[in-house]
Order: structure tokens, then sequence, then C-alpha cells
């Protein structure tokens, strides 16, 4: 057992746990965060897709001591004053069907956008190729984060 200090969605956060412990399940069963979704558990999906330091990780694939340290935003943090631009930009453009995949699409979204605020569609394809939808919504998602893209630098979608 080890404590591990990190900022979570903003706030700084102290646990102490297994540190072998995959940041998913300390998520999800520990802090209650349910928004991180389990779907394969080898980090092949990406339901389970957060940001840690601005980049997309794999929460089941990532144990705890690779967080210590370290800020880590969930799809329960994306949302600070109303819903974040990618959150609003999945709502207009029907970007989810059952919903499962849709935070690890967030998260990926989210995090494509901070490391590179005006990506190519070229770029935005290979950025969420890791995460599936099993609906079909590709198309949608990918309007969707067009959009945000677009929002994000002051365009109009």
């Amino acid at each position: 057992m080890k404590t591990i200090a990190f900022t979570l969605n903003g706030r700084p956060q102290r646990i102490t746990v297994d540190e072998h412990r995959q940041l998913l399940w300390v998520l999800r069963t520990d802090l209650g965060l349910t928004g991180t979704k389990y779907g394969c558990g080898e980090g092949f999906c990406g339901a389970c897709t957060v940001v840690v330091d601005g980049r997309a990780v794999r929460a089941c694939s990532t144990p705890m001591r690779a967080v210590d340290g370290r800020h880590v935003t969930t799809v329960e943090g994306l949302q600070n004053e109303g819903l974040h631009p990618v959150q609003q930009a999945f709502i207009d453009h029907e970007a989810f069907q059952c919903g499962f995949c849709t935070p690890g699409m967030l998260m990926a979204a989210y995090a494509l956008i901070g490391e590179s605020p005006t990506p190519s569609q070229e770029r935005i394809v290979s950025h969420l190729d890791r995460n599936l939808c099993r609906c079909g919504a590709h198309t949608r998602i990918l309007a969707a984060v067009q959009s945000a893209v677009a929002t994000h630098r002051g365009g109009r979608s």
C-alpha cells in the first residue's frame, strides 16, 4: 500500500492504495466516478480513456503509481460552468447512440484539442482510431469533434 497524491479534475487527491492497482478501478469503485467505463480491460477499446497531464491514456492499463504527482481529468471534470465545447458538440451532432463509448471519445477529443488546437480531419481520425464505437456513430463523432475544434478556435461550426 502506498499513498498516491495527484490532482483529480482540478482538486488535490490523496489515496492509499496498492500502487499496482489500475486507475480505472480506483476512479470507479474508490472515488465513485463512474463516467470512465470498463470495456475490454486490455487498453484496446478506449472506453476507459482519461487524460493525464494533457495526454489521453487508458485507465484500465494505467497503474496508480503512474499518476502519482500528476493531473488526471475524467469525463466528470470536463464540465466547469456548463458543458465543455466537446460535450456540447457531441449533443449537437447526436454523436452517440448507446453512449457507452462516449466518455472515452470525449476525453480523447479533449486531449487532441489540447495537444493540437487546429487538427486536420486526418489527425482527428487518426487520434480517435483507437476508440471503438460499436453502434457505428463514427461519422457523427468526427463531425462533433470538428465542430468542437471550430468552437475552440473561435470559428463557427
